[in-house]
């Protein structure tokens, strides 16, 4: 079955607008982040750091590969936010940990979220449950 041009063109309307609400979420957290001397990789690490953990397990709560992850891992610890200390029971990993200066920018980072005005203000929340429910359903059939 083909689609028709109407179809087609429904279609590409659609993505330019989840594009551009992308980019319009993507640039507000970039300037959020930005005021805290972050980028967004390493404002997705710090969020995620929750505890002692891996690398590979904060590279999976990231959403990225662990060899991506090392790079904004290597910038955290310059920036002494992080370390790496030996894992208590595997001898080839290592443990991520925040360092006092680390969990107070953490802290930080997740109070200017909370003050963030949320990205889909004007919509109500059953509307704001659709729209979720049916990225979701978009995303798990590709």
């Amino acid at each position: 079955m083909t689609m028709s041009d109407s179809q087609v063109a429904a279609d590409w309307e659609l993505a330019k607008l989840v594009h551009e609400l992308d980019l319009q979420n993507n640039a507000r957290q970039r300037e959020r982040v930005g005021s805290l001397g972050l980028t967004i990789a390493q404002a997705s690490a710090l969020r995620e750091l929750t505890g002692p953990m891996t690398m590979r397990e904060l590279a999976e709560r990231m959403g990225c590969e662990p060899s991506n992850a090392t790079v904004v891992i290597d910038n955290l610890e310059s920036q002494q936010l992080l370390e790496r200390r030996p894992h208590p029971t595997d001898r080839r990993a290592k443990q991520l940990m925040l360092t006092p200066e680390g969990a107070e920018r953490r802290e930080k980072l997740l109070e200017s979220l909370r003050g963030e005005e949320l990205l889909m203000t004007g919509l109500t929340q059953q509307q704001q449950d659709a729209l979720q429910d049916l990225l979701q359903q978009a995303i798990s059939r590709h």
